[in-house]
């Protein structure tokens, strides 16, 4: 078995995926392949929008877990690469939803896509994106992974659902929370850890370790991002810091600082996430209030929380280079906010 360790409290800076991108390497270079062909379409604004997001860059972290969680079990064919490209563009399609949800203006350090193309567009290229993700999956005949992958579509389908009835409602509990990051974001970790061993016919244990392993991880990997939003900088998340603020996202940050601020804190809140009225300094009393109340470092606790147990998972798993390199990414996405 892998030696396996607790993600500690201080996590190296240099915490790196490059084992992981190495051991995926010539796998995601047809993964690449199969996705530029897949976005291609006689009608020109679909290959043009998905290729402004697809080529904006981001880490492919999904897609690397498909093929390491096949490869670690020794899997001949190219199934998995099939996979780990409806994976990227089942995630693709979710951010162009997102984009319209949110009204965001950035993405990965880019215009998003509907501040060039317009809302209507995006949205219909991301259901584009969607039913060729779909297609792909029924190509490589594996009805146990179409199960998975397409009921995870429909989480994170409900996920955003709940994440709009969440927004702006400083009454949105922990557990509310932590039921739309489970959804809009583990869920699709999950189910790309989870089809490697089932494309590899690997026994319930196998399945489950992989997949709890991506559902810890996928928890984990939002908690930073939404402590970074508060704690970080735009090149750490590849759009303006301060997002989820403007956009009223009531995010674990926000669920601290409001149990834990007096009734003068509250109010502030109140008016600028449920009143949408944010006025200049807003942003900067927001994250001193934070950190008077240790709402981003408790954020980076609870994600390191998760973290440990997406390395307990890995216990479970063929000890070898590939569950070494997914440790590693554990360690790579909890260190972005230390």
């Amino acid at each position: 078995m892998a030696l396996v360790t607790a993600v500690s409290n201080n996590t190296k800076p240099q915490a790196s995926i490059q084992a992981l991108l190495d051991l995926t390497e010539t796998g995601m270079e047809k993964v690449n392949q199969i996705i530029l062909s897949k976005a291609g379409s006689n009608v020109d604004l679909i290959p043009e929008i998905a290729k402004h997001l697809i080529s904006s860059g981001g880490k492919r972290l999904r897609p690397m877990l498909t093929l390491a969680c096949a490869d670690m079990f020794g899997y001949q064919g190219d199934g998995h690469e099939v996979l780990a490209a409806s994976v990227e563009f089942m995630h693709t399609a979710t951010l162009l939803h997102d984009d319209v949800v949110d009204e965001s203006d950035m993405r990965r350090g880019k215009l998003a896509a509907r501040k060039v193309w317009g809302n209507q567009a995006s949205v219909l290229v991301g259901d584009y994106l969607l039913g060729q993700s779909f297609k792909m999956m029924v190509d490589v005949g594996s009805l146990e992974a179409l199960r998975i992958l397409s009921g995870a579509s429909a989480v994170i389908a409900e996920g955003e659902v709940l994440q709009l009835g969440a927004a702006q409602n400083l009454a949105t509990s922990e557990a509310d929370y932590m039921r739309v990051i489970e959804a809009k974001t583990a869920a699709l970790f999950a189910a790309a850890a989870e089809v490697g061993p089932v494309i590899a016919n690997q026994n319930d244990e196998m399945k489950l370790a992989a997949r709890t392993y991506g559902m810890e991880l996928g928890l984990a990997f939002q908690l930073v991002d939404d402590a970074l939003d508060y704690g970080g900088t735009s090149a750490d998340l590849g759009k303006d810091v301060g997002d989820d603020f403007r956009e009223g996202k009531i995010t674990l940050p926000v669920v601290l600082s409001v149990q834990r601020g007096t009734d003068e804190d509250r109010a502030f809140w109140k008016r600028c996430l449920e009143g949408n009225d944010i006025e200049d300094g807003d942003l900067d009393h927001a994250i001193e209030l934070m950190r008077k109340y240790d709402a981003i470092a408790e954020t980076v606790v609870r994600a390191r929380t998760f973290g440990a147990g997406a390395l307990k998972a890995l216990e479970k798993l063929p000890a070898g280079a590939h569950v070494d390199a997914m440790a590693d990414a554990v360690e790579f996405c909890i260190s972005r906010v230390s």
